[in-house]
Formats: structure tokens, C-alpha cells, sequence
């Protein structure tokens, strides 16, 4: 790697119900440089709910970032300064997300109808903590879609002095689609989010949406200065350790990840964490292996069964090694 011109930045998406404290421990071993971000949490559930909770993480996973939910711009300001507290290295708010359920508490991609309030919040939050706040948006929603609006967006949230974007590379269907479709059926619209690059150079713009391979990684680096990568590095993590070869380094072994995994998961087990609250994250390890179903199937079938630990992940492996070992030696 050329220190001189070291790589850009590459993350992985914050996702509900995926990228909690486990999964991110699991993700941080692919790859040390990664950029990981929590699931989003509401402002309503970390200011009346379980704090501690909802902010508690690793030493490993830095750097990680904090997303919250919300549109009161006092409450934002707090959790943000909440964030601090317990050492985040980012706080981020939810511009994107298009479900039912945040747009009726004014949360999401609904906010980017709004871009002067969407402003107000990120001045309030940036000035409650030195953490950076960033913001996470769509090009576009329902019939704000042209990229005049999403100029707009940006450049007003920019002069409250915002200087990172991330920017999912579609718009959000509010009426009539579900948050699965709208991860689908909008199209991506890739040289929208390099336009604003060229448009904004002394801002940090980084893009999301349907990027699957190093290859799209490293070419997507050549618009924009980040790259974040959502479910394809949940249900096939192997892309962040292949992305190794962008800092000029070599991947690391899977078996070596999960054995760097097992101390955690027991340590996990022994505080009475469920074993398939781990498990459902490391589905994917072996993506493209062969003795890759069966490593599912076994762990998918058993682990919900309360007298199964480490055994069975341990179990499970040697469906990956026997059917190595079987082609080794046909």
C-alpha cells in the first residue's frame, strides 16, 4: 500500500435486526480497516429504554459508528452526546430508511422532504459532541427525485456544516413499496451520486446500493471517496477479507476467523446469551465452499436447542473440512 495514497474508505450498512453487537464483532475479523455501523436506534429507545443496551460494543469494532433515528432535534443533540460519552468514533442519522413504521414517527427517507430541518438537527448534533455527524440518504423520494432536489438536500445540509454523505444510489418509494422492494425495484443511479462528487468536491461522498464484488469496490472508489457495502457482506462476509488486497494485503483465513470467533461466543454464552443469537450471523463464512449447505443446515437445524454450545459451530466445521479433505484426495 502507497502510505502516500492510502485506500478510501469501505463500511458496511447499518441493517435492522443484522449488524448488531455480534455480527460486528464477526465482521470486524475480515477486515481491520472497515468502517462498521450499529443497527439504527431510535432517540425515543436510547433516551427511555435500555441505554447501555443499545450502545454497548467491542473494543475491536472500532471503527464504529453510531445511527440513530429521530427528527426532535433536542433529543438527537443528547443521544448524540451520548454517543460520545461511550466513545463512538461517528454518529450518523437516518435520512434513507423508507419503512411505514419510521415515516410515521417522522424518521427516515421521509426527512429528505425536509432538508432545512434535516440541517437544524445535524447543527444541534454536531455541536453537542466533536464526534463527527454524518448523514445517510437516498438520491431521492417519491416525487422529489430530479438531482436538482438532491442538490439541493446536500448543499443546504452542507452549509450547517456537514462534510459527509452517504448516499444510497436509489430513490425511496414511500407510497406502495415495501422496504424490500425499495431496496429492489428503484433503479440505481449510480453517476447521480458522482455527480455530487464533482459538484461538491470538498465534501466526503460515500456510496451505497447493490455494489457485490471488490472489483465494483475498487471501481467506485475512482467517483466517490467511500464505498458501503449492505446485505452482500452479511450473507457473504469473504467480500471484506478479499477487499484486503485494496490495502495490499493478504485475506485471512476462514477457519482462523472462526476460530477467533469461539472465545467471544463462549464468553457470550457464559453472560446467557442465546448460541443462535451468534450462530444466524456466521451462516455465511463458508459462502461458495464446498460443505457450505450442510454447515448451514447443521447449525440452522440445532442451534436453538439449549444444550448445544461451541460443540456444535465445531460440529458444523467439519462438514467444510471433510468435504475438502474429499476433494483433496479424489
Amino acid at each position: 500500500m502507497d502510505p502516500l495514497n492510502p485506500p478510501k474508505v469501505l463500511s458496511v450498512a447499518p441493517m435492522m435486526d443484522w449488524t448488531d453487537h455480534h455480527c460486528r464483532v464477526f465482521l470486524r475479523l475480515f477486515n481491520p480497516h472497515v468502517r462498521l455501523y450499529t443497527e439504527m436506534v431510535t432517540t425515543g429507545a436510547l433516551l427511555h429504554g435500555d441505554t447501555a443496551r443499545f450502545l454497548r460494543y467491542a473494543p475491536q469494532e472500532h471503527p464504529i459508528a453510531l445511527q440513530l433515528g429521530g427528527s426532535d432535534i433536542q433529543e438527537l443533540a443528547r443521544c448524540t452526546a451520548l454517543a460520545a460519552d461511550y466513545g463512538y468514533d461517528e454518529v450518523n442519522l437516518n435520512v434513507g430508511c423508507p419503512s411505514d413504521r419510521v415515516q410515521n414517527n417522522r424518521i427516515g427517507a421521509c426527512l429528505m422532504a425536509e432538508p432545512q430541518h434535516v440541517a437544524d438537527c445535524f447543527a444541534a448534533m454536531q455541536a453537542a459532541s466533536r464526534v463527527p455527524v454524518t448523514i445517510k440518504h437516498r438520491i431521492g423520494i417519491d416525487d422529489l427525485d430530479s438531482y436538482e432536489h438532491l442538490h439541493h438536500f446536500v448543499s443546504t445540509i452542507a452549509a450547517a456544516g456537514c462534510r459527509e454523505f452517504i448516499v444510497h444510489a436509489r430513490i425511496a418509494i414511500l407510497k406502495g413499496l415495501s422496504p424490500k422492494e425499495n431496496r429492489e425495484i428503484p433503479p440505481l443511479r449510480y453517476p447521480e451520486v458522482y455527480r455530487l462528487k464533482q459538484d461538491f468536491p470538498h465534501l466526503t461522498i460515500h456510496i451505497n446500493g447493490g455494489i457485490k464484488t471488490v472489483g465494483e469496490i475498487a471501481e467506485h472508489w475512482r467517483h466517490a471517496d467511500g464505498v458501503m457495502i449492505g446485505r452482500e457482506a452479511y450473507h457473504n462476509p469473504w467480500i471484506l477479507a478479499e477487499a484486503m488486497t485494496l490495502w495490499g494485503q493478504t485475506p485471512p483465513d476462514r477457519m482462523d476467523i472462526l476460530q477467533s470467533y469461539l472465545p467471544f461466543m463462549a464468553q457470550e454464552l457464559a453472560n446467557g446469551v442465546p448460541l443462535n443469537q451468534m450462530t444466524r450471523h456466521i451462516l455465511g463464512l463458508f459462502q461458495g465452499l464446498p460443505g457450505a449447505r450442510r454447515w448451514r443446515q447443521h447449525l440452522s437445524t440445532h442451534a436453538h436447542l439449549k444444550h448445544r454450545g461451541l460443540d456444535l459451530v465445531q460440529e458444523a466445521a467439519g462438514f467444510i473440512l471433510d468435504k475438502n479433505r474429499q476433494e483433496a484426495t479424489a
